[in-house]
Parts: structure tokens; sequence; C-alpha cells
């Protein structure tokens, strides 16, 4: 017999112990995956919004609990329009509400004039002009969650508006809300002459780490945000959603690690005389330990694979849901799998080293006497 498959021949004696033990890390790997690929998609889905429209980076009130709790004053795009190497900004008002089964709609409200700077890749229709009293812009998800056309009036949070034009965006958020003109959404929201943020456009070759930097110094009371990095500065979401994450892999490994101990250790006393035999006809130590440690780590793999399997289906089913749809999109990269397994490897080896010296440490006459 292979030392390959005396080691899986020693995973299958106690056949319902190893699964239980599979069972146990692979929840533990889903969760990883799933909570992984839940803070990437938040992050690549803020990211998109942050340069939407050709953006460098947006400006929002310093101190926000929330983005969408900043209040801007309106003229303060004027103010950091003034700065040098700003090519243009673009003042927004943002109004979460809901529409149809979208309890999520995001509602932008903008300065008719903004829009052509703004680059909207229009599928039908036009673009919002000063006579359209209520009009809205639907991206191109939202039009098809609300089966609206050009002309069609839709009920948005607790006012009707009428469809001016469709558009297509890359960005969720964008394309599973609407864009309205800024005094409209200000009477509807009553917040007259209020923003919540302000998307910021430098000249080409300026710095925008530069122009973010100067304006926060210039501008009282704001900050700037270039990427989902930098939200922390108006929202601790994000940072709270990493941490988690960093403190479940952690659990993983110590709770994964408790029970592939208990696993392998009592593998190990089973298996007691026959270390002894194996010791007895010319095995090392460093032999026995690459065993244990080896069916440790194939077992923590195989919940690896399992684990990751089920994350993915759990976050697909999680899509399916409308509340969801509409602000969370998921991202599967590599580097969420490359974690689960590491996480795996570290809860193998950790679970296996007690196991694996305890084995190497019986004496060939002592593990033959054992009873």
């Amino acid at each position: 017999m292979t030392f390959i498959g005396l080691v899986g021949k020693n995973l299958l004696r106690q056949r319902v112990r190893s699964v239980l033990t599979l069972v146990g890390i692979a929840i533990a790997i889903t969760t990883v995956v799933a909570l992984g690929v839940v803070t990437t998609g938040m992050k690549s889905t803020a990211d998109d919004f942050v340069t939407s429209g050709g953006a460098d980076f947006l400006v929002a009130q310093e101190g926000a609990a929330d983005l969408s709790f900043s209040t801007l004053p309106e003229d303060i795009v004027t103010e950091i329009a003034a700065q040098p190497d700003v090519a243009s900004v673009r003042g927004a008002l943002l109004h979460v509400t809901t529409a149809g089964s979208n309890p999520f709609f995001f509602l932008s409200g903008v300065e008719h004039e903004a829009l052509a700077s703004q680059e909207l890749d229009l599928v039908a229709g036009r673009l919002l002009e000063d006579d359209d009293e209520r009009g809205v812009l639907l991206g191109e998800k939202a039009a098809d969650d609300l089966s609206a056309t050009v002309g069609s009036t839709v009920e948005i949070g607790d006012a009707s508006w009428i469809v001016i034009g469709v558009y297509r965006s890359e960005g969720l958020w964008e394309a599973s809300g609407g864009i309205a003109g800024l005094a409209d959404l200000q009477e509807v929201a009553q917040k007259p002459d209020t923003v919540t943020i302000a998307f910021v456009t430098v000249t080409p070759g300026a710095s925008p780490t530069v122009v973010a930097d100067r304006i926060e110094q210039a501008v009282p009371a704001v900050v700037t945000i270039a990427d989902a990095d930098e939200y922390s500065k108006v929202d601790q979401g994000f940072v709270l959603v990493d941490a988690a994450n960093v403190a479940i892999s952690l659990l993983a490994v110590v709770i994964g690690g408790i029970g592939v101990m208990n696993t392998m250790i009592m593998s190990v006393f089973e298996r007691t005389r026959e270390i002894g035999i194996l010791r007895a006809v010319g095995w090392t130590g460093r032999r026995v330990m690459r065993m244990v440690l080896l069916e440790s780590l194939l077992l923590c793999i195989a919940a690896a694979v399992v684990g990751a399997l089920v994350g993915v289906a759990v976050t697909r089913l999680v899509l399916l849901a409308p509340a969801v749809q509409g602000f969370l999109d998921l991202a599967y990269t590599p580097d969420i799998f490359v974690r689960a397994v590491v996480v795996a490897l570290i809860v193998g080896l950790v679970g296996a080293s007690y196991p694996a010296w305890r084995a190497t440490r019986l004496s060939p006459m002592e593990a033959l006497r054992y009873e």
C-alpha cells in the first residue's frame, strides 16, 4: 500500500467522525467565503459609484454617520469649483426610497445642465430639460423592474414621476436607480438648497490626491472620498465588515483547529499499536508525523472545497431576494478562495500539531504493549 493510500484509509476508518469534522470546518469556510464575496462586491459597487460620470473623487460632509446622511449647502458646489485644477463639479442629492419591490432605490437629484457632462449612455428617450416637471431618468435595470418605458408614470417613494429616458450603467446603484432634477428631488425630499455629495473631476495632468487634499484644507467641514477604502471617513460599515471578516477567519482557525485536534488525537490513540508496528519496521518519527499531518491537511482541504462551493451557492441564493438585488453586487475574486484555502491549511496544521507530536513520542516498545 502506498503512503497516500494509507493516509486515505486512515481517514475512512472512522467515517462518521471524519465527516462531522469536515462539516464543521466547511461551515466555517462557507462563512469566510460568503462574507468575502459580499465585502468585495460592496467595495466594487462603492468604487463604481465614486467614479460615476468620470469623476475622480467625491466630496461629502465631514462627520456624517453615513454617506446618505451627508448634508452640504448647494452653494458649496461653486466654492469647490473655484479651487485650482478643478475641471468640473456636479452636486447631487441622494434619496434612498422604495420603488416597486426594491426597498433601497437610489434616486439622485442633479442639475439638468450637469447631465450632459455625466456622459450618460441613453438607450431610450432623452436627457432632462428645465421644463420637465417631475421627470426622471431610470437605469436599465430599474426600468425593467418597474416595467417602465419612456412616457410611463412610475411611483418612486411617495411621489409620481414621468419617465423621460432610460440609460445604461455598469454601476449597480445607478442601473437599479434613477436620476431626477435637483429642484424636483429637493422638493420631494424636503431638503431645499441642499446636496448630499459633490462629484469632482480634475483638470488633465493634475493629481486627484493633491486636489482632494487642497479642497479639504480650503473648504470647511468636508471630506473627500476617492475609493471604497476611504468610505470610513463617513461610513464605518466597510470597516466593521472588514473587521468581521478577519474575526470570523480567526474564529474558524480556533474552532476548526480544536475540532481537527480532537479527531486526530483520537485517531492517534486508537492506532497506538499500529504506530508502534510502523516504527518497529523502520518508520522514522518524522515519517509518522508526516502521515498525521497529511491526514489532517487532506481533511481540511476537502472541507475547504465543500465550504467554498456552499459559500458560492449561498451568496447566489441571497441575490434572489428583491431587497438585495438593487444595492449589492457579488464579486468572486481569486483572493477570496485563496484566503479560504489558507484558513483551511492553518486549521489543519494547528489541529494536527499536538497529535503529530504525540505520535512521534511513542517508542516502538511502549506502543506495541499498548492495549
